[in-house]
């Protein structure tokens, strides 16, 4: 049975120097226990105490080890004084508990019996010190500094260890979670520590590299530049910093591929380790350092390095790409002696095709033919997009135009095949100029424009098809852009004028119309024919000025004839494409009519077949609204177009006028002329004018009456005037 705590502290422990509890409470309240005294004297225990107080220490006493026990559960105690010679409890067994629950205590023993025996189990068992009663203060108070100082110093160890354990697994925590390599080498250059990130960039543990050298995980072709860099020796400002080159990950075995590849391109930073020796000397030891995975950037550059010398739909090299490579090429064959062939590619109505398919066909259409292209070339062959629908091809060391002619007939045989986009049939043709090198040009810039001259020659000829550069063509080129800056100054110095050629009622030979013809008299060239100016002013875009001129001034002159009595006649003028595509050229000729007071049914216009397809939506929006409100509308050239007859019914047509080249078949009044007999009886038959152009002979004139047609147009009935012989030819009425 466990006795009851007063039993284990006794009755002089309770009363104490004063006899009673409350001191006790009292004073483990105002000052913290530190030291207990155990002894069942207690003349012995109360001295000590006394003792202790006297020189600064606060304690505790206790009759026996029961009571020790407990004020070990409720009190924090440093240091206890134990006497070995006890009842109940012996001071060895009380050792035994003491150092089973409270093993961080310190236990000096303070007995009468010191046998040897005692004292080494006493020691045995981690004992502080033994001091043998009857004792001298001093002698007490100095084991008990004694004791208490090494505790200081434990504890303050005991910190110093916590510290650096928390600061190493801080560290070693950071260390093996960082994004980079982080290592040590020796001496030596072999790996004596590397943390975890090894294995995930380059898959190998740290077992695999630990002793091994760090060349082995090196490219081989960086070896030589990490040298210096892996296995740093300096210090300070002069340690490496931010060294790139690459390591192999642990199987390099595969083939690299664009954008994967079995290395690690890395950023690396180290410093040498250094030891003191003594006699302020030091002693290389190793090498730190921590490497950065920069794959990611690499990456990025890579890609931007591409998109910027490449056409990104195709993935072909863009203009910047072949210039460099152009240059290039150059520079090697005046080293050899060599030609080279620089071929301009333009497609043949890629802007039909795209606008009918749509661009995401029309990107396809190119993605492909891209393809198709590659397919021709050699490797040394550089084929570049330079445009929406023009490419560039290189084709260095050729012997001659034997050879160019050889890869331009290959390359356009290939593109024969036809090509199906979302199931449509595409065929494909290209316009194709091509310059040799020395003979066209030494230069980049003289062969791109000279292969360019011969392209567009091409593209004046029919198409689908190649030609060499020649000088001739320069001057045509030269020509082309002489009218190209000329045009934008005519319209300002009035050198633009009208012409206008009489059209005729067969029937009755009175005038029934006259057709604005445009003439352009240029200060140095004289008269220039709308054949040769009107499409240079179509493809840089001053067509639509001019057209408005043309109505403008036709109209003006057309209500002086109203005026003087000629109520009617009609003017005709021609319109292009491009006008037609504006979205307000009806608003155009309204204000224009508006202006000058003239009726619809006093002016027509002419369009061409081709015109009909190229956007037969906004043709007929446009056609419609002019038609509402009394514009004539004519087809010129008609015939020789290539659109379907259903837009005669769809379309608010006026007239039909005939190409000069079917009038001009009529030779004799015998001849039979089969087409020109079908336009004029389905002309009728849909309710439509007609106009015969060309005509220059009496036979065309008679053949034209007898077979129906009720107008014509030709030399034959007067040539073009200017608009100062307009007014009498008016006058006279009739040819």
């Amino acid at each position: 049975m466990m006795k009851s705590t007063e039993s284990w502290l006794g009755s002089e422990f309770i009363s104490q120097s004063t006899g009673s509890r409350e001191n006790v409470a009292t004073t483990a309240a105002t000052m913290p226990a530190r030291i207990l005294v155990v002894d069942d004297e207690i003349r012995m225990r109360e001295s000590v105490r006394d003792l202790l107080e006297a020189y600064g220490h606060a304690s505790l006493i206790a009759a026996n080890g029961y009571a020790a026990l407990e004020i070990l559960r409720e009190h924090p105690i440093e240091l206890i004084l134990l006497d070995l010679n006890m009842p109940e409890v012996t001071g060895l067994e009380f050792l035994d508990l003491v150092k089973e629950d409270f093993p961080d205590v310190d236990v000096v023993i303070v007995s009468g019996e010191a046998t040897f025996a005692n004292a080494t189990e006493a020691l045995r068992q981690g004992v502080s010190d033994f001091l043998r009663k009857p004792y001298s203060p001093v002698e007490l108070l100095g084991i008990i500094e004694n004791v208490l100082k090494k505790r200081t110093l434990e504890k303050d160890i005991k910190q110093v260890h916590q510290k650096l354990e928390a600061s190493e697994y801080r560290y070693r925590f950071i260390v093996d979670n960082s994004p980079d390599i982080i290592y040590m080498l020796d001496e030596a250059g072999y790996f004596c520590f590397v943390n975890d990130r090894i294995g995930q960039l380059l898959d190998y543990k740290q077992n695999d590299l630990i002793g091994h050298h760090f060349s082995e995980i090196v490219h081989e072709e960086d070896v030589e530049k990490a040298k210096y860099a892996f296995a740093e020796r300096r210090t300070g400002d002069r340690a490496s910093r931010n060294v790139e080159f690459r390591l192999r990950c642990k199987d390099n075995t595969q083939p690299s591929r664009y954008f994967e590849s079995r290395t690690v391109s890395i950023e690396l930073n180290s410093m040498g380790i250094y030891q003191e020796t003594g006699s302020n000397d030091k002693c290389f030891v190793g090498t730190y350092g921590v490497a950065r995975d920069i794959s990611e950037r690499k990456r990025a550059e890579e890609i931007i390095n591409f998109q910027l010398y490449h056409d990104l739909l195709t993935q072909l090299p863009n203009r910047a790409l072949l210039r460099d490579r152009l240059g290039l090429a150059i520079s090697q064959a005046k080293r050899s002696g060599t030609q080279l062939a620089l071929m301009y590619l333009d497609m043949d109505r890629f802007k039909v095709i795209n606008d009918s398919l749509g661009h995401v066909a029309g990107d396809q259409l190119l993605q492909t033919v891209a393809n198709r292209l590659r397919n021709c070339l050699r490797d040394s062959d550089t084929l570049a997009r330079v445009g929406g629908d023009e490419f560039n091809l290189l084709v260095p060391e050729v012997s001659g135009r034997v050879d160019a002619i050889r890869l331009v007939e290959k390359v356009m045989a290939n593109l024969k095949d036809p090509i199906f986009i979302d199931g449509v049939e595409v065929f494909v043709s290209f316009s194709i100029g091509i310059a040799i090198f020395p003979d066209d040009g030494e230069s980049m810039d003289s062969l791109i424009k000279h292969a360019d001259i011969a392209m567009y020659h091409v593209k004046r000829h029919g198409k689908d098809g190649y030609e060499f550069f020649t000088n001739s063509m320069k001057g045509s080129a030269d020509q082309h852009l002489s009218y190209d800056t000329g045009l934008r100054r005519a319209l300002d110095e009035e050198q633009l004028q009208l012409y206008f050629q009489p059209q005729i009622d067969i029937q009755s030979g009175m005038i029934s119309g006259m057709e604005a013809l445009l003439r352009w008299k240029h200060p140095e060239a004289g008269i220039i024919s709308p054949t040769e100016f009107i499409p240079v002013a179509e493809e840089n875009g001053i067509i639509n000025e001019i057209g408005m001129w043309v109505l403008d001034s036709g109209c003006a002159e057309l209500s002086k004839w109203i005026k003087a009595g000629h109520s009617n006649i009609r003017l005709a003028v021609n319109v292009s494409s491009k006008q037609l595509a504006q979205t307000d050229f009806e608003h155009h000729v309204f204000n224009i009519m508006t202006k000058h007071g003239i009726p619809g049914s006093s002016l027509e216009l002419e369009i061409t077949e081709n015109v009909l397809i190229q956007d037969m939506d906004q043709v007929v929006n446009q056609l419609r609204k002019l038609h509402a409100n009394g514009v004539r509308i004519a087809v010129d050239d008609f015939g020789i177009g290539y659109s379907s007859l259903g837009y005669l019914q769809s379309l608010p047509l006026s007239t039909l006028k005939i190409d000069r080249s079917f009038i001009s078949g009529i030779r004799a009044s015998s001849s039979r002329n089969s087409i020109v007999t079908a336009i004029i009886a389905m002309s009728k038959e849909l309710g439509l004018d007609i106009v015969a152009e060309g005509v220059e002979t009496e036979i065309q004139h008679q053949q034209l009456k007898r077979l129906g047609c009720p107008n014509a147009q030709g030399f034959l009935f007067g040539r073009p005037m200017p608009k100062e012989h307009v007014g009498l030819f008016l006058k006279k009425g009739y040819t």
